[in-house]
C-alpha cells in the first residue's frame, strides 16, 4: 500500500465547524511528491481535522512512480481513498473507465464554492461536461537556473530572445566552464517534447485523440539528435543517471549537478528551499513563438465512483481550494491557486521564492496558447513507449530515424481506438 499515515484528530476549542460531531468519519486522501509537500499537506489535514472533529484523515502519499504502480491495483479493486490527487496524463482514463465522480453535482449545490474560481481553471478537469477533477492550481512550464553555476561558466540569460541553438550553447559552455550538467534529462514525456512541437507550430496528439497530432518525423529526429548532442558533450544525463532520481532532493539543481532544470512553475518553491545557490524562472526558449506556452492545471483533486464518502470528500476539497489560511500552508507549491480570493489573501505573505512563481506565471500568462486538449485514452501507454524509445535513443541503441519510425507506428496502433 502507498505509505499511509493517520493524521491525529483534535478536540481543541476552535472545532466548531462541524454540523454533525457524532457522526464519525474516515477519508482516505493520497497524494505524490517531495517531502515538503507531504510536511505541509499534513498541516493542512490537521487544520481540517480541527475544524471538523468529526473527520479522520488517513494520509496516503509516495513519490511520482510509486504513487501511479500503487493506485492502479487499488482502482482495480475498487478500493481508491476518498480523494486522490490526479494528473492530466491519468484523469481521463480513469475517468473514461467509469471509475471517477461526477464532481459538477457538488459546484451546483454549493459543497465546492466556486463564486472566486474562472470557468477556464475548472474546465482543465472536464470531459463531455463531466467534471472528473478539480484543478487545484495553474503552472506554466519554466526553466529554472542555477544563476551561481551560470556566473561560473561566465554565461547570461536572456529568456526573452533565446532559441533552442542557444539553449543547446549555454548546456554545453556550462558543461566546459564548470565540469557539471547543462541541463536536466528532460525526460520527452508529457512536456518537453510536446513543447518543442508547440515552438513548431505543431501539436503531439490530433484534437479528436485519435492519433498523433504532428505529420512530420523530421521534428522527433530534430529533437533527439540535439539530446544526443548534449549526451556526447556531457551536458547531458543519460538515463541511468536520472533513474537515481526518486523525489525532489534528488533533482540536479538541487544537488548542483546541473546548472538548467526543465519543470513546471510549482517545482520552484520545491527547489529554492533545498538548494543553497541562487535559483530564477526563465521563460523556455521560443515561448514566444506560435505563443507556444499555456497554462496548465497543475494537478486535480478526484473523488471515485467507490467511495462512501463522497459528500465529505468533497468538502475537503473545498477547503483545499478556497481556505485561505490553508493556502498560506501550501503556498503555491500545487500551482499558482485557483481561487482569486486566496491568491489575494496570501500573496502579500509569501516568501520571496512563492513571489517569484506568481510573478512568473503572471509574465508568461501575458503571451500563452491555447492549452492542448485533455490526454487521450492511451496516453498512458503511449508516454510508455516514448520513454522507451527515448531511453534506447540515448543509450544509442536505435538512431533517432529508427525511433521516430517505432515511435509513430506504436503510437498511432495504441490511439486508434479512440476512433
Amino acid at each position: 500500500m502507498i505509505l499511509s499515515v493517520t493524521a491525529c484528530s483534535s478536540n481543541s476549542d476552535d472545532a466548531t465547524d462541524s454540523k454533525n460531531v457524532n457522526n464519525k468519519v474516515t477519508l482516505r486522501v493520497a497524494w505524490w511528491g517531495g517531502q515538503s509537500r507531504h510536511d505541509y499537506t499534513m498541516k493542512v489535514i490537521d487544520m481540517y481535522e480541527k475544524k471538523n472533529p468529526h473527520v479522520k484523515i488517513i494520509a496516503e502519499y509516495a513519490n511520482w512512480d510509486d504513487y501511479w504502480k500503487r493506485l492502479a491495483p487499488m482502482a482495480a479493486a475498487s478500493q481508491l481513498p476518498d480523494v486522490i490527487q490526479m494528473d492530466t496524463a491519468y484523469l481521463f482514463q480513469y475517468g473514461k473507465k467509469g471509475q471517477l465522480e461526477n464532481l459538477t453535482q457538488f459546484l451546483k449545490d454549493g459543497t465546492i464554492d466556486s463564486s472566486s474560481i474562472d470557468e477556464n481553471a475548472i474546465s482543465g478537469g472536464m470531459m463531455a461536461d463531466k467534471l472528473y477533477g478539480f484543478t487545484l492550481g495553474s503552472n506554466v512550464l519554466t526553466v529554472i537556473t542555477n544563476d551561481d553555476l551560470l556566473k561560473e561558466a561566465g554565461l547570461k540569460m536572456d529568456d526573452e530572445n533565446w532559441n533552442w541553438d542557444d539553449f543547446e550553447k549555454m548546456a554545453v559552455d556550462v558543461q566546459k566552464g564548470t565540469g557539471k550538467y547543462g541541463t536536466n534529462g528532460m525526460n520527452p514525456t508529457h512536456v518537453f517534447f510536446p513543447y518543442y512541437l508547440r515552438t513548431q507550430g505543431e501539436r503531439f496528439y490530433r484534437e479528436d485523440g485519435t492519433g498523433l497530432g504532428y505529420s512530420d518525423d523530421k521534428l522527433f529526429i530534430q529533437y533527439f539528435e540535439r539530446q544526443l548532442r548534449l549526451v556526447n558533450a556531457n551536458a547531458f544525463p543519460t538515463p541511468d543517471a536520472e533513474a537515481h532520481i526518486k523525489g525532489l532532493e534528488d533533482e540536479f539543481i538541487v544537488t548542483g549537478e546541473a546548472a538548467l532544470t526543465w519543470n513546471w512553475s510549482n517545482q520552484f518553491s520545491g527547489f529554492a528551499q533545498s538548494d543553497k545557490a541562487t535559483l530564477s524562472l526563465n521563460l523556455p526558449p521560443e515561448h514566444t513563438k506560435e505563443a507556444a506556452l499555456f497554462l496548465r492545471p497543475s494537478m486535480f483533486f478526484s473523488i471515485p465512483k467507490s467511495s462512501k464518502q463522497k459528500q465529505e470528500a468533497a468538502k475537503f476539497i473545498d477547503f483545499f481550494v478556497n481556505n485561505v489560511e490553508a493556502n498560506k500552508l501550501i503556498k503555491g507549491d500545487r500551482g499558482v491557486p485557483v481561487s482569486s480570493k486566496v491568491v489575494k489573501g496570501i500573496k502579500p505573505e509569501l516568501a520571496e521564492a512563492e513571489t517569484k512563481i506568481f510573478d512568473y506565471v503572471e509574465k508568461a500568462s501575458k503571451n500563452i496558447s491555447k492549452a492542448d486538449p485533455p490526454d487521450p485514452l492511451g496516453s498512458a501507454e503511449v508516454m510508455n513507449v516514448l520513454k522507451d524509445i527515448s531511453e534506447q535513443i540515448l543509450f544509442k541503441k536505435i538512431t533517432p530515424e529508427d525511433g521516430a519510425r517505432s515511435f509513430r507506428e506504436q503510437a498511432e496502433k495504441i490511439l486508434e481506438m479512440n476512433k
